[in-house]
């Protein structure tokens, strides 16, 4: 989902390049009883260190999103829309993130002969190891083509040019070798649907020493080749009005984020409303390939449909789910490419057209339900099933399922994996289950299936419920392991990849106190500091040979809080990083947060985790 609908308005004018200030501290809000579950068997466990805040708590998001370390200078980069600005935080002293400076986007003079206008929005950062960076930039007017503004990490961090890219770049990546940048430009539709930009992927090759690039160094990866009759799988979603008549599919299909393979030479994008991830060849520019998802089938395993049942309720249902992954990340097992996706679901809704309906506005057929009618702890009757407490809540998509013949809807399909998953040559490896929802009834009972912006019992389980939507892989100890990022809930659950078909739950931390995350002062601003980090948005891994304290960190920017956090990941037969706050001290399970049923729960939890509770699926195809 692109970042840009909730902070069109936010950008401010700028000036250009790097505008450097007095240093600004951190507020280092770290909670005093963070939810921790932790399995007692894991290799490591995670310790909170420091805590830069920028002060804005908001429900629209956007002070804090994408982060990316500059290990040589011990800078952390961070992307702030609401300011319109990336954010160069210096965490040389973890335990103490401090603002250094802001690098602006506006006015800065593109190779194309354009300048960057005030009022645009920076949607991503990356950097390469000898500091060259890149700020994907969105026009002002979102459905004309962005930019790519090029600065220095180092030093002053100043801004040395742009090139022009597609509409919407909302991700930058640098490929592993660093000899190359690709954009994700989603080009998504204006909000009256009247205008719909293609898609498509930027591949940029940029210099071998820090400076911008040149245009005519950009080369565009476009969705053309399957725009014919019988192109695409007829399970990649293509729908909605035609508004593009040239390039129909084109416009349809919307590049999120960027994973690579790890000798650089190809690019996977996940396509998130589409339901698919295409295949980029980086030397040619070119999408050789759009492989579809498939769909999760919720009867074999389990979900919570219902925000109106005053419980929490997960079990299966005859629903299927679209696994809609908007982060995406890679590693390499035995010399074969493993893509890891965080399931976060989304749907379109554009001017007046919404795909996004609820069940019980739906005609259904009644062999929709005829497996689970009359079951124990199941309805009786189809109507039954349309009620609030059971599935008429939910959200589904109108755009698949539909019979016309038989006037009705023979299949619901739900938005989001409520998962993650493993995914190789476009074949399902692994799928999480309902291991993240049982996760959360477990940490915070008394706020399953919270929103991010307001501390609540339940509100969620209609829609997405924790949401996974970032994901990032890092080594420590010489095994892979995912830090899969909670949007809504917030925090992240840790897995361990070493066997791609069976990851492990290493464990879960949530640096937020429920209890203050909506609770106004009294001129009504939120309790920033209190309510800790929530909305986890961007993920950075950062390895021990690269970390200020020699030990591997995790940083991550938090959309709602305003906030970025850095945490130590301590091995267990290590001492802690300085200025580190051990989760826990009990040696079976850490669970702070939770009252003594709760850990009661959550010690089944765990084993549940390891194996039942975590369980493969297999993706539906037609």
């Amino acid at each position: 989902m692109s970042r840009s609908l909730l902070r069109a308005a936010a950008a401010v004018p700028c000036a250009l390049a790097l505008v450097a200030g007095a240093a600004l501290p951190a507020t280092a809000a770290l909670v005093n009883d963070p939810v921790v579950l932790w399995a007692d068997d894991a290799p490591f466990t995670v310790a909170p260190t420091g805590t830069y805040e920028t002060g804005v708590f908001s429900e629209d998001g956007g002070a804090a999103e994408i982060v990316a370390h500059f290990p040589a200078e011990q800078r952390l980069l961070v992307v702030n829309a609401v300011i319109g600005a990336v954010e160069v935080l210096d965490v040389s002293d973890p335990a103490a993130p401090t603002k250094l400076s802001d690098v602006q986007t506006a006015g800065v003079l593109s190779a194309d002969g354009s300048i960057v206008p005030d009022q645009t929005t920076p949607n991503s950062v990356a950097v390469r190891a000898d500091g060259l960076g890149a700020i994907a930039v969105e026009a002002p007017t979102k459905t004309d083509p962005g930019w790519v503004v090029f600065f220095d990490a180092a030093g002053d961090g100043e801004a040395l040019g742009a090139v022009r890219v597609g509409s919407l770049p909302d991700m930058v990546a640098f490929t592993p070798d660093g000899s190359e940048l690709l954009v994700a430009n989603e080009g998504e539709p204006d909000e009256d649907y009247t205008v719909d930009p293609e898609g498509s992927v930027s591949v940029v090759l940029v210099p071998a020493g820090v400076d911008a690039a040149t245009q005519e160094s950009v080369l565009t990866a476009d969705f053309h080749a399957f725009e014919a009759p019988g192109a695409l799988h007829e399970d990649v979603r293509v729908f909605g009005p035609t508004v593009n008549a040239a390039f129909p599919v084109s416009a349809n299909l919307e590049p999120e984020y960027i994973t690579f393979s790890a000798d650089s030479a190809t690019a996977y994008v996940t396509l998130q409303e589409a339901n698919a991830i295409a295949t980029v060849d980086v030397a040619s520019a070119a999408v050789t390939s759009i492989d579809p998802l498939g769909f999760k089938d919720w009867s074999t395993s389990a979900l919570d449909p219902s925000d109106r049942d005053d419980a929490i309720a997960i079990r299966p249902w005859p629903v299927l789910g679209m696994y809609q992954p908007d982060g995406i990340d890679s590693y390499s097992v035995g010399g074969e490419t493993y893509l890891v996706t965080a399931n976060e679901g989304d749907a379109r809704e554009w001017g007046d057209f919404v795909e996004e309906t609820r069940v019980e506005d739906l005609a259904v057929c009644e062999s929709v339900f005829t497996e689970f009618a009359g079951q124990p702890g199941y309805p009786a009757t189809a109507e039954e099933f349309l009620t609030d407490g059971a599935l008429g809540r939910l959200n589904v998509t109108t755009e698949n399922g539909y019979d016309a013949e038989a006037g009705c809807y023979t299949e619901l399909y739900t938005f989001g994996g409520r998962s993650f998953s493993v995914w190789h040559d476009g074949a399902l490896v692994f799928d999480s289950g309902d291991a993240f929802e049982q996760l959360a009834a477990a940490a915070v009972p008394e706020y399953f299936n919270s929103d991010h912006a307001e501390s609540s019992f339940d509100n969620r389980s209609d829609n997405k419920g924790p949401e996974p939507e970032g994901i990032v892989i890092g080594e420590i100890a010489g095994a892979p392991y995912a830090f899969i990022g909670f949007e809504r809930l917030s925090g992240f659950a840790v897995y361990g990849l070493s066997d791609p078909a069976a990851p492990t739950f290493v464990g879960y931390f949530n640096n937020r106190d429920f209890a203050f995350s909506s609770e106004p002062e009294e001129d009504g601003a939120p309790v920033v500091a209190e309510a800790g980090d929530t909305g986890p948005e961007g993920l950075a891994f950062i390895a021990a040979a690269d970390s200020p304290t020699g030990q591997p960190m995790l940083a991550v920017g938090n959309e709602i809080s305003g906030s970025t956090t850095l945490y130590s990941i301590v091995l267990a037969d290590a001492a802690p990083a300085p200025g580190a706050t051990p989760p826990a001290e009990d040696p079976e399970l850490a669970a702070t947060g939770a009252d003594a049923t709760v850990v009661a729960i959550a010690g089944g939890l765990m084993l549940a985790l390891g194996g039942i509770l975590v369980m493969r699926l297999r993706a539906r195809r037609a």
